[in-house]
Formats: C-alpha cells, structure tokens, sequence
C-alpha cells in the first residue's frame, strides 16, 4: 500500500469516527445525557480529519479547502465552550450550534465522496449537479437545521436530569 494510500485510509477512518461519534453525541443532547469520551473523540477526529484533508497533493482551493478551515475555526469555539466555559449561559447554545456545524460539514463532505466514488450514485449524478445529488445535500441540510432547532429549543435540563 502506498504512502498516499495509507494517508486516505487514515483521512477516511478519521472522518467515519468522527460522523459516528458526532451522531451519538447528538442523540446525547436530544435525551439529555452527557457523552465526555465520545464528545472528546468527535472534536478530535473531526479536526483530525480537516486538518489531514490538507495532506492531499492539490493544485487549487477547493470547496472542501474552504469546508476545512470553516471546520477548524468552529471546532476550537466548540472546545472553548465546552471545556472552559462549561456550556454556562450563551456557551451553551454557541456550543451545540459550532459543534453540529462541524458534524454537518464533515457529512456534506462525506455526501460528495459518495456521489463520486459509488458507482450507482455516480452514474445518478456524475456531475454533482444533477437533482439526486442536490435532493439529498437538501435532505441532509434540512435534518441537521431539525437537529439544530430541536437542541437548541429544548430547555437545559436539570443537574438531575443528568445525574
């Protein structure tokens, strides 16, 4: 296995962890349990995988570039929020917003990765300009603005409630 090859596996099982813990640190919010190792493992994979996503030889900036460093600037505010300001007062909400931003950019990420290497959904959009990949970026924008709202709506729960 190539250098190159080993560095995309490495990218890719970065960004998969990261998509699975987000998700499950996400359930957490909606049932109002704390998650601290899998809320630590999706901050750190999900910078790993932006920052690694910089390691592949490129000739321009990209979309991807741009969804990177939107991600590494989001992600540190999530950690500050979390970490220094325990989610007191606007810490909260700034948290759950950046943190599921980064989630969001690291699943539209992954969208266009199987639009392009699948084969039956490449062939169902080749370009990525064609109507199946459009229906399904907006299907998954529109279910992380539901996951936003429905987070940052819901009351901060008791420390009982945690307990």
């Amino acid at each position: 296995m190539s250098g190159l090859a080993v560095f995309t596996l490495v990218h890719v099982l970065l960004s998969l962890v990261g998509i699975v813990t987000g998700f499950a640190v996400v359930l957490g919010w909606l049932a109002h349990r704390e998650r601290p190792k899998l809320t630590l493992t999706f901050l750190v994979t999900t910078a790993l995988t932006s920052l690694t996503g910089f390691g592949f030889p490129f000739d321009r900036f990209l979309p991807s570039h741009a969804f990177g460093v939107l991600s590494l600037v989001l992600l540190p505010i999530a950690g500050v929020a979390l970490y220094a300001f325990e989610l007191r007062g606007a810490w909260r909400k700034t948290y759950l917003a950046t943190a599921l931003i980064a989630l969001y950019l690291n699943v539209f990420v992954l969208v266009v990765q199987l639009f392009a290497k699948v084969p039956v959904l490449h062939d169902a959009a080749p370009t990525q300009t064609e109507l199946p990949f459009g229906l399904t970026q907006a299907g998954v924008l529109l279910s992380f603005a539901a996951i936003g709202w429905a987070t940052l709506r819901r009351p901060k729960p008791s420390a009982a409630a945690l307990a």
